[in-house]
């Protein structure tokens, strides 16, 4: 695979919910990554060393914990909308489809750059369903035009918003809440500290990724459009069982920055409503 920058980040988080899912007692239990991640390896098409990807013994914990709290917020959403769409933006190789719960009555679109779509019909196996996997970049102008606006939405973007420009960003959420006449956008965020702190991860290093925009406070997100309401914030350092790691040296790394603010509020979960 020839993936480089911001589309080769996925293979990190792959791996981490694979590994998350060959643990005895695993947080998310993604077995489809799992089987991705084996399908690659068995693939002599693909020459990916899963080992140089950048993530350290006891990352599968953090990457799988926030994975599992979105998608708690995925289902309590579907709970209460039980015949809405829900729009993946980013979604690399994630099986969120998979994983959640969703009935006939929900219209699931993932959205991704055509060539990491394509990989995914290689790849990943359709979820059932009303299901589309949408190739286009999320800020190029327009593709919201492929989606329909006859029920209630849910965007989701893990792990995505950190790789915006913070211009594209704003526009990007300004597009959202013009097209769509209500929603909810739940989405991940580094702060301007942690945009700083990540250029120097390995994984992001390996990939050769830039991460550029750092939100410091919903004012800022309700500052993109009159109609955008931060509805909840939580700091990822709250989520259960974050400070949980496979190593010593994770959960005592963990435990120290969760009492420095200025790291603590690194990286937090957002739910946008408008």
């Amino acid at each position: 695979m020839k993936l480089t920058g911001v589309q080769a980040t996925l293979l990190p988080t792959l791996y981490c919910r694979a590994v998350d899912a060959s643990a005895d007692k695993p947080i998310l239990g993604d077995r489809v990554a799992l089987a991705t991640l084996r399908r690659i390896e068995a693939d002599p098409d693909f020459e990916v060393d899963f080992s140089k990807v950048g993530m350290r013994p006891g990352d599968e914990s953090a990457v799988a914990i926030r994975a599992r709290h979105i998608d708690g917020q995925v289902a309590d959403f579907l709970a209460a909308h039980p015949r809405a769409t829900v729009l993946h933006i980013g979604c690399g190789l994630d099986s969120r489809a998979h994983r959640v719960d969703h009935g006939a009555e929900v219209r699931w679109i993932d959205v991704d750059y055509p060539e990491i779509v394509a990989l995914r019909r290689r790849l990943v196996p359709e979820p059932p369903g009303d299901y589309t996997a949408l190739g286009t970049s999320v800020t190029a102008p327009g593709w919201l035009a492929e989606v329909p606006t006859d029920r209630p939405v849910l965007v989701v973007a893990e792990g995505l918003t950190m790789y915006l420009d913070a211009g594209d960003g704003r526009l990007l959420f300004r597009g959202l809440a013009e097209y769509f006449p209500s929603g909810t956008l739940v989405f991940d965020a580094l702060s301007t500290t942690g945009v700083k702190l990540s250029r120097r991860a390995k994984a992001i290093k390996v990939a050769r990724a830039q991460v550029l925009w750092g939100i410091d406070s919903p004012r800022e997100l309700e500052s993109i459009h009159p109609s955008l309401r931060c509805a909840a914030v939580l700091n990822a350092f709250d989520l259960e069982g974050f400070v949980v790691s496979t190593t010593l040296r994770g959960r005592l790394a963990t435990r120290v920055l969760g009492r420095i603010p200025a790291l603590r509020q690194m990286l937090s979960i957002y739910r946008l409503e408008w």
